[in-house]
């Protein structure tokens, strides 16, 4: 709804009317505004603004002035009547009266008495439109009589007596105060015992010897004329009695057990009991049937005196005194009646009125008792007034009916009883004037954030004006929810915020115009502390620092003031105030106390407060080093649309400097609770501009950073809620693919809820074919990220387009992308296939590619399914599984590797796109040829002889061709370890099993074994065996992976040559440990034990493999047969020029393996197998036995 004030006006019924109340100004709510620009053609009947009290005592030896001053317009004259008559002042030349005023002056300083003047006065003042009167003004002048003279004797009384000393002072003009002085003017001192009545009489409720003097004077002041009577002295002696004799409590005053007391209403009520005895009495009040007024109620003159201020009818009552002591207790009981002179209940106010309108002037008082209510027009009682049609008077109210110009008139009410009178003016003026505003034209307020805002709008018109308030140049009207608007114009609001800084008209309309005027609103920051100064302890000699920073409106102007204990700092040179703290040089005691800084601006005062010790001494502590505390205390300033000014105030560095300021942001619209990262800032630095996007509603929170680590985050901001805008951008990754062949689907990646901009984020998608002429077509849909277009062409380009937009706007034009339809299953299959085998695993394929239409998709390349349909031998006849090769792209030829020699394979090829594959190309079949085979399946060694052994075999897995033949080559291994010559030996390929004689007896030979086929020799077999040494024979052991089998078993320990073979070892070991011993105590080479401790590790320096021997005794000859060998080659064939390497050099078998049967020959052999020997170095020595196996 509209905010405004109606005026409250109606036609009268006969009865009663309401009282109608014109309020114009704050301060003047009852009378028409007295604006100069206003009363320059505004008449207004007098109303009397100054006047002398109804009571006027003067002072006799001043001029006499008599106060009257009246506004109206046009100006009222003035006129006085003295005691009821004419007083006409150019009669006297001792009065005149003040130019454009009604004040009389009359001049007794010069000539005349002020008696002469004393009497009743009243002033009038009157223009055309009425007459206002004054009160009866009762002039007196003050009177300071002597005390008439009297002789006092002197007082002689006993210890303990009572005793009242008379004042009786003189009757003034007003009534003196009284008190007790002695002749040096020192007041006497009262308690208790001793105290001052009210008709201002000394009481005593015992007399002291002390009491003894001989100067109790009373002295009257009169203030009005400021002078001061003196009584005679009066002498009282105490004498000592031998015994006091304690008695209760008698009243000095009142007298009786009962009194009665009248006061008037609105008057402080005293009533006094004053009560002797011995010892003193004490006295307390109570009231019967009720309780005194707590706030209104005060003990005097030692609890003697009970006074009630502003005392009213509810105080009548019982009021009982009560004095005790310890031998009794009496009371009085005073009855109080509280009178009244009149006082208004409703006086009547001024009534503007426009002609024709109704009003009522009503006058209503009170008093005890009640007072009587009489009317007066323009200071004549209305009964002998000019009789006015418009008017009727109903007991205390005129009403006023169809006014006309002629019924303006001021009217008198009065009020009285037999205590007072009440004497009220109020006009009636009839005035036609349309609105008008008072206030100053683009009044410019300044008020600070979350306080009360009051725009003033003063206005007069009649008929009454409405008020209306408008904010902003659209003219949008306040509404009462949130404004309140005063019967005087003043738009009020409660708590500005900074959404209410803006302009603001007031309008003033009644039916015979209209007047507007604009006032301007500004909100300020309010000033703040926000680093208060904190309680410190600090030891005498150092130096405190309080720091105070504060942050205001950069607009308005900071004062920053120190107070100690709430008064200005000491005048010295240790306080030094700088912008933010005060610091206080050699701390002593005396600056203990409490530190106030004040911070003020124009519009507001704030202040905080620190507690300052002072102590002895102490050992410093070490400082803490830790990550800085959180800042506080987050504003936002200059808050435009796309950005905002975010500032700070760093916390505690924990002694370590703050290097950067981290600044993080949520959107509580679209991801609350979740902060990203802003941006950071040197640690130098409290603020930062801050970019934004529209729509999003931002908290901001810092940490601070130093060497130490990162403060805990800040708390959040102030939400700032940026405008909604069209989005500037589009959705991303747009893509066009079909998933059916009559269809295209277009996806994208949506904005998210902060790339939006605003409320109703969709998305406009639009495509046509791209060879074509069509138009574009475009839907809108919103909450998806795909679209599906049905019924289009098979695999047909499309140009895609998706634009964002949302309710302000369109983001901007998108680029187009290409997409295409759905894709279909290829329809051709690829042309003239062949094949060229490169050799026997290895083929080469080409084809021709197929036409790009009949591909229907996107073209991703061509597989090749090839299989091998059976072998080219006899012997392995059988399917194979399919395999698949698949070439990227358009490529139209490839390599199929892997293929296995010897054999017929198919193959076909299909072209494929993003649907599947097309159809299969004619099966088209090749051969490979013939290839090397794999080595022979097994070989084994059977039956060993003295001089033969014969070798079984299996056939190669993998033949890869026809068999032409098996090769064989066979060397002995001599006891050094060296191969003899090599023998080659053709097998035919039918053979399974061969059988070699003329063998030398216990040696080892070496086989080497393979097999042929036309394309060459495949890989070779090894293996090692021994003779036997007899027809008996042992059982060799298996060497390798072979497995020679002795036909016959003999004990070889039972023989006689080996025993007599053994006994020759272990004599040539005897030499040659002697011939070691004899060589190391000749110096010869370096000992066992020099080379031992030269190389620690006895695992890098083994014994020497070729002959056994310890340290360095050895045979140069023993190691040329090794120098020269060489290691077998990695296809483990031998080769001529190799026939002399040492048997350790060829030490490795095919599969690496031995058999562990007790032969020591076999343990020999299997470990050089393993571990092949480079040079000199061996990885064991050679034992005793294996020795002796060399020199059979």
């Amino acid at each position: 709804m509209q905010l405004k004030i109606m005026p409250k006006r109606k036609r009268l019924p006969a009865g009663r009317v309401p009282l109608i109340l014109f309020l114009c100004q704050v301060i003047s709510a009852l009378e028409v505004p007295l604006d100069p620009k206003l009363l320059e053609d505004l008449v207004q009947p007098p109303t009397i603004t100054q006047q002398s009290p109804k009571d006027y005592i003067i002072d006799p030896r001043e001029n006499i002035v008599i106060q009257c001053e009246a506004k109206g317009k046009p100006p009222p004259s003035f006129s006085w009547t003295q005691n009821g008559t004419h007083f006409d002042i150019d009669k006297d030349p001792l009065v005149t009266m003040k130019p454009d005023s009604g004040t009389l002056i009359i001049n007794i300083m010069s000539e005349g008495k002020a008696e002469t003047y004393e009497g009743v006065y009243q002033c009038t003042a009157r223009n055309e439109r009425g007459a206002a009167i004054s009160n009866n003004i009762v002039v007196r002048p003050s009177r300071s009589p002597l005390w008439t003279k009297e002789k006092l004797e002197p007082m002689t009384l006993q210890n303990g007596q009572p005793l009242v000393l008379p004042c009786r002072p003189p009757v003034g003009l007003p009534p003196p105060i009284i008190f007790w002085m002695d002749n040096s003017f020192q007041r006497l001192p009262q308690s208790e015992r001793v105290s001052q009545g009210l008709n201002g009489d000394l009481y005593f409720s015992n007399v002291l010897p002390e009491d003894t003097r001989e100067d109790y004077i009373c002295y009257a002041r009169f203030n009005h004329t400021q002078t001061i009577q003196q009584k005679q002295p009066i002498s009282v002696k105490v004498i000592s009695a031998k015994s006091n004799r304690e008695r209760p409590p008698t009243f000095l005053t009142p007298e009786g057990n009962a009194s009665n007391k009248e006061e008037l209403r609105g008057n402080v009520l005293s009533l006094e009991c004053i009560a002797e005895g011995l010892p003193t009495p004490v006295v307390y009040w109570i009231k019967e049937d009720g309780t005194l007024p707590i706030n209104r109620t005060f003990y005097r003159n030692f609890q003697k005196t009970l006074q009630i201020i502003q005392v009213s009818e509810a105080d009548s009552g019982n009021y009982q005194c009560i004095a005790k002591n310890a031998l009794g207790a009496i009371h009085h009981t005073i009855s109080v009646t509280v009178k009244a002179a009149p006082y208004w209940i409703m006086a009547p106010q001024n009534l503007v009125l426009s002609p024709g309108e109704d009003g009522a002037l009503i006058c209503r008082a009170n008093g005890n008792p009640k007072p009587t209510i009489s009317w007066l027009s323009n200071g004549v009682p209305i009964e002998i007034a000019p009789d006015d049609p418009s008017r009727k008077i109903d007991g205390d109210t005129i009403i006023f009916s169809n006014v006309q110009e002629r019924s303006s008139a001021v009217y008198q009410c009065n009020a009285s009883n037999e205590y007072g009178y009440l004497l009220a003016n109020a006009f009636v003026n009839v005035l036609a004037e349309p609105p008008r505003i008072l206030t100053s034209a683009n009044a410019h307020y300044q008020v600070i954030a979350n306080r009360p805002a009051f725009l003033d709008c003063a206005f007069f018109g009649s008929p009454l004006p409405t008020i209306e308030w408008f904010k902003g140049a659209k003219g949008s009207p306040l509404h009462e929810d949130i404004y309140v608007l005063h019967e005087n114009g003043t738009l009020g609001i409660p708590v500005a915020q900074k959404e209410s800084t803006g302009t603001y008209t007031c309008v003033a309309k009644n039916k015979l115009g209209m007047a507007k005027n604009e006032v301007n609103l500004e909100i300020k920051d309010p000033t703040r502390i926000i680093k208060q100064p904190e309680y410190a302890v600090v030891q005498r000699g150092s130096t405190v620092s309080f720091e105070c920073k504060v942050k205001h409106d950069h607009t308005l102007i900071l004062t920053v003031t120190w107070l100690k204990d709430d008064h200005e700092l000491p005048s010295d040179g240790r306080f030094t105030v700088d912008k933010d703290q005060l610091v206080i040089a050699d701390v002593g005691d005396d600056d203990g106390g409490t530190y106030t800084c004040v911070a003020n601006t124009t519009l507001d005062t704030v202040s905080a407060s620190a507690v300052l010790g002072v102590v002895a001494p102490t050992p410093t502590p070490a400082p803490i080093y830790d990550v800085p505390d959180p800042p506080f205390d987050l504003e936002l300033t200059d808050q435009l649309d796309k950005s905002v000014q975010l500032s700070w105030t760093p916390g505690d560095d924990n002694n370590s400097p703050i290097t950067k300021f981290i600044i993080e942001y949520e959107d509580a619209m679209h991801e609350a609770g979740l902060w990203h990262y802003q941006t950071e800032v040197p640690g130098t630095q409290t603020r930062a501009q801050l970019k934004l996007s529209p729509y999003v509603n931002y908290s901001f929170r810092v940490m601070a950073e130093n060497s130490l680590g990162r403060s805990l985050p800040s708390q959040p901001s102030e939400q700032y809620l940026t405008k909604a805008a069209e989005p500037d951008k589009n959705p991303m990754t747009v893509e066009g693919l079909g998933s059916e062949p009559d269809n295209l689907v277009i996806t994208w990646k949506p904005l998210n809820g902060f790339e939006s901009n605003g409320p109703g984020l969709q998305y406009k998608v639009s495509w046509r074919q791209k060879d074509g002429d069509d138009e574009w077509t475009s839907v809108v849909v919103a909450n998806v990220s795909k679209y599906i277009v049905s019924g289009t062409p098979t695999f047909v380009p499309y140009l895609i387009k998706v634009q964002a937009l949302n309710d302000v706007g369109f983001a901007p034009e998108p680029a187009a992308v290409m997409g295409h339809s759905g894709e279909d299953l290829p329809m051709v299959a690829p042309r003239n296939v062949h094949v060229n085998v490169l050799n026997g695993t290895l083929a080469e394929v080409h084809w021709d590619p197929v036409p790009l239409k009949s591909i229907r998709g996107h073209l991703q390349g061509y597989r090749i399914y090839y299989w091998k349909a059976q072998s080219s031998s006899k012997r392995n006849r059988r399917h194979m599984e399919k395999k698949i090769l698949i070439f990227q792209g358009s490529k139209t030829h490839g390599m199929l590797p892997g293929l296995e020699p010897f054999s017929h394979y198919v193959l076909n090829v299909r072209v494929v796109n993003g649907k599947g594959e097309g159809p299969a190309s004619p099966d088209k079949d090749f051969n490979t040829p013939e290839g090397v085979p794999s080595a022979p399946s097994a070989l084994k060694i059977v039956n060993p002889t003295l001089d033969s052994l014969t070798l079984e075999w299996d056939p190669p897995r993998h033949p890869n061709g026809i068999l032409t033949e098996y090769t064989l080559k066979y060397q002995p291994i001599n006891s050094t370890h060296e191969l003899g010559p090599l023998i080659d030996l053709k097998i035919p390929a039918n053979k399974t099993r061969w059988t070699l004689k003329n063998l030398n007896f216990s040696t080892r030979y070496k086989f080497y074994f393979y097999a042929q086929t036309s394309a060459g020799s495949g890989s070779q077999i090894t293996e090692e065996a021994v003779t036997t040494v007899d027809e008996a024979g042992i059982l060799p052991p298996d060497v390798g992976a072979g497995k020679a089998m002795a036909s016959r078993q003999v004990d070889i320990a039972t023989q006689g040559w080996f025993i007599g073979l053994m006994c020759a070892v272990a004599l040539l070991i005897l030499i040659l440990l002697i011939v070691c011993f004899i060589r190391r105590n000749k110096g010869g080479k370096y000992p066992v034990k020099e080379k031992e401790d030269a190389h620690a590790d006895p695992e890098i320096q083994p014994m020497k493999e070729d002959d056994g021997t310890f340290g360095e005794y050895s045979d140069a000859e023993d190691h040329k047969p090794l120098k020269k060998g060489s290691r077998t080659p990695s296809d483990r064939t031998v080769k001529k020029e190799d026939s002399d390497d040492s048997l350790v050099d060829y030490g490795e078998g095919v599969n690496g393996q031995f058999n562990e049967d007790g032969s020591f020959i076999g343990q020999y052999s299997g470990k050089k197998e393993k571990e092949p020997a480079e040079g000199n170095e061996s990885s064991e020595a050679p034992s005793p036995v294996n020795a002796m196996n060399s020199f059979v």
